[in-house]
């Protein structure tokens, strides 16, 4: 086709009226072809922000373990009323805590959101699977946490008299529905360990560690678990006799004449160690496991046994942190990281994931959100305050909105082994 030249009026001819209609033919369709390859792409938020970054640049992630709480007005998840899982330990209202309060605070990180807890997409998430907490009894707080925080689904089967004897401390639950199987295994110290004196037992006696051998009460069970949360702290500063390679080698807190004196720190180090290696070494775990970090206790007026307690109804500020004064937090805090950093380099090599769920920031912030003297437990004295262990609802649901941030942002699918 032949297009004529359009000259300026008035010297030139002035084009017939279907050369208007050509002309703007031509732009419509220069328009239409131009912009056509755009709109097969996919348009979504996601995707245009991804085609920004290039595609050798990977997306930034949140740190959502670096933040401060903020004022939440919302109702908590459950109370001690819609939960029945809630041991009085921690039943913080049942027995009269006059302040909500500590109820009315949320983690906010820095750079993003953490998303609330959703129970039903939890349990699509874990469905077929299962998930062991590996520990002492703070591990058992946050799994006591996470069975209230799936209430608004549903309440799992308690079938611990199957798997052991010792049920106050060896639990085991199943959500049929969803063939999610939860458990606790009992190990304060991670390691084997045993009373130096067995007919002298109380939370002042002595304990026998032996550094270098897992617990017996995990480690034959383990291997089952797709998901193993490890976690330990306090048990740590009591008197303990210690050993490796089958030999002693040193105590803590004590005041025997020619034997080595060692720190809470080596021994938290070195139990961490063996924890790691035995799941790294053995031969059945395909598992993903989750490092919790030290979690503070905040006593106040005192230590544990000579009057402290923890009286607080409000988060500390950031600016009210003052880290110096609580140093043995973060000396515990710096060598399990060091060990699961260790650890994780070598678990790569496996094919093991190994995630750190580092919370012992945002809970140094939280000294109110101890049971204080409002928690029973017919183990404990009564005269002494409980600032070790967290209050349920509370702060302590904060772990598992982590987890599930973690387990849809952080790993790979894995086949459940549900233990039938």
């Amino acid at each position: 086709m032949k297009y004529q030249p359009i000259q300026d009026h008035p010297r030139g001819k002035i084009p017939q009226p279907n050369s208007y209609k050509r002309a703007i033919f031509l732009i419509l369709f220069f328009i239409l072809i131009t912009s056509f390859p755009f709109c097969l792409k996919n348009t979504s938020p996601e995707n245009e922000i991804d085609s920004l970054k290039g595609a050798d640049r990977p997306a930034k992630t949140c740190d959502v373990f670096n933040g401060t709480w903020v004022p939440y007005l919302d109702e908590p998840y459950y109370t001690n009323e819609t939960c029945h899982w809630i041991i009085d330990q921690q039943n913080c209202l049942k027995f009269g805590r006059p302040d909500r309060e500590f109820l009315k605070w949320r983690w906010k990180p820095d750079d993003c959101e953490l998303p609330l807890f959703d129970a039903v997409q939890f349990l699509e998430l874990v469905r077929g699977k299962s998930l062991a907490f590996l520990g002492d009894s703070v591990g058992k707080n946050q799994m006591h946490s996470l069975v209230c925080l799936l209430t608004k689904v549903g309440y799992p089967e308690d079938v611990s008299e199957k798997y052991s004897n010792n049920t106050d401390y060896f639990k085991r639950y199943i959500y049929r529905d969803y063939n999610f199987t939860l458990a606790t295994l009992w190990a304060p110290f991670l390691v084997k360990a045993r009373e130096s004196d067995p007919n002298e037992y109380s939370r002042l006696s002595r304990m026998s560690l032996y550094l270098d051998e897992p617990s017996e009460g995990w480690s034959t069970e383990v291997e089952k678990f797709d998901y193993v949360i490890v976690s330990a702290g306090q048990w740590f500063f009591r008197q303990l006799t210690l050993h490796e390679g089958g030999k002693l080698i040193g105590c803590s807190y004590c005041k025997d004449e020619n034997i080595t004196l060692l720190t809470p720190y080596y021994i938290y180090k070195r139990a961490f160690r063996t924890v790691f290696r035995t799941l790294i070494g053995l031969e059945k775990y395909k598992g993903v496991t989750f490092l919790r970090t030290f979690s503070p206790s905040h006593f106040e007026n005192g230590a544990w046994n000579d009057g402290g307690n923890c009286a607080r109804t409000r988060p500390f500020r950031r600016e009210e942190v003052v880290k110096a004064e609580n140093q043995y937090i973060w000396d515990m805090h710096s060598v399990q990281v060091e060990e699961f950093r260790a650890a994780e380099e070598i678990a790569k090599r496996r094919g093991l994931e190994f995630k750190l769920m580092d919370t012992t920031d945002a809970m140094f912030m939280r000294p109110d959100g101890h049971p204080n003297f409002y928690g029973h437990s017919p183990h404990r004295n009564m005269t002494v305050a409980d600032c070790v262990h967290w209050c349920l609802p509370g702060p302590v649901d904060t772990w598992n909105e982590l987890l599930m941030y973690m387990l849809t942002t952080e790993h790979r699918p894995l086949d459940g082994k549900l233990q039938r």
